[in-house]
């Protein structure tokens, strides 16, 4: 195989307007279909993206011989079914993150994919960018020192009571749409599970989603602490804190495919008035078509991808026990 020819399930505006046109421009890869419960619909996107063949239902799709991989960015509470499906009719799956709504669910999908023997990933694809590749080194490397803390934050502002991401049943909540971010880039840099987890939520009155949460994650010697809430401001922020200096990182998460970007080494100096700052900029590169080239890699050739094999389940089992812990009033 040269080549891994991509179907997409559902005409979802991520996939629509970010995702299927950076796969698209990445190398070893092609979107050769598109599927909707609407035939209209997807032949209307697939006109309109230039993609070969429309389909009016999933399992149309996936019983396309020839498809190799599917992109999935449905609802988070059609994830697992469908997930599932495409690693039973034999395709390679990238899913939209919460890969599933539950650790229970993640667990199924891993398993269904070793079963038929195909690649399942999360798509979590800040991790394929530069300027995270950096961090990693950097940290590993111990430019800071030993690390202390990770502080991260990541909001936005919708209240739409119609928005998939405030229906509880759908999985919504500022948890599992962006509260993950945070939660999987400390688990990334830290290469190692939080031994506790202590948090606090507060809930929508009306729909009961969770519009503000915050966490303290317990690693060995380490803390990860972040906010997430879907009724702010949009920002973002992910500040690394080691014993000798710290990393900024500039816009951890939706990092732009339009400008440089950038990330701060802080270390010496006299601080907190006068450090030394290394300002490191990186070239215009979309996060996205880097995700899709190192999924391409990993099928082609069996490249490893910057995970730990099996990551799609204890990003949801820390989810989980984040929303224990607020409801007990405890630790997790």
């Amino acid at each position: 195989m040269s080549m891994v020819r991509w179907g997409v399930l559902s005409t979802a505006r991520i996939g629509t307007e970010k995702v299927i046109p950076a796969i698209q421009a990445a190398q070893r890869c092609e979107v050769v279909a598109i599927a909707s419960r609407s035939l209209q619909t997807a032949q209307a996107v697939a006109a309109d993206l230039g993609i070969p063949q429309a389909y009016g239902s999933y399992e149309a799709l996936l019983a396309d011989a020839g498809i190799d991989a599917v992109y999935i960015p449905l609802p988070n509470h059609m994830h697992a079914e469908w997930s599932i499906a495409a690693a039973k009719a034999g395709k390679h799956v990238l899913c939209e993150k919460p890969i599933a709504l539950t650790a229970h669910e993640a667990e199924a999908m891993a398993s269904a994919a070793a079963d038929a023997g195909v690649i399942i990933r999360e798509a979590f694809m800040y991790r394929f960018h530069p300027t995270w590749q950096r961090v990693k080194e950097l940290v590993d490397a111990g430019r800071i020192g030993d690390i202390v803390a990770i502080d991260s934050w990541f909001s936005f502002h919708n209240n739409d009571p119609n928005n998939i991401r405030n229906i509880l049943e759908y999985g919504g909540g500022a948890l599992m749409d962006i509260g993950c971010y945070c939660i999987h880039s400390a688990r990334f840099v830290l290469g190692s599970e939080p031994t506790s987890v202590r948090a606090a939520i507060r809930r929508d009155p009306e729909c009961g989603v969770d519009i503000v949460t915050s966490a303290i994650l317990e690693f060995e010697d380490t803390k990860a602490i972040f906010g997430c809430s879907t009724r702010a401001q949009p920002a973002q922020r992910a500040d690394i804190v080691g014993t000798r200096g710290r990393i900024s990182i500039e816009i951890p998460f939706n990092i732009p495919a339009d400008r440089p970007t950038h990330i701060s080494l802080i270390a010496g100096g006299r601080p907190p008035a006068e450090p030394n700052t290394e300002v490191m900029e990186f070239a215009v590169r979309d996060q996205y078509t880097l995700q899709a080239e190192a999924f391409a890699a990993a099928v082609i050739e069996g490249a490893p991808l910057p995970d730990a094999g099996a990551d799609i389940v204890p990003n949801l089992r820390v989810i989980e026990r984040v929303f224990a812990a607020a409801e007990s009033g405890g630790s997790q």
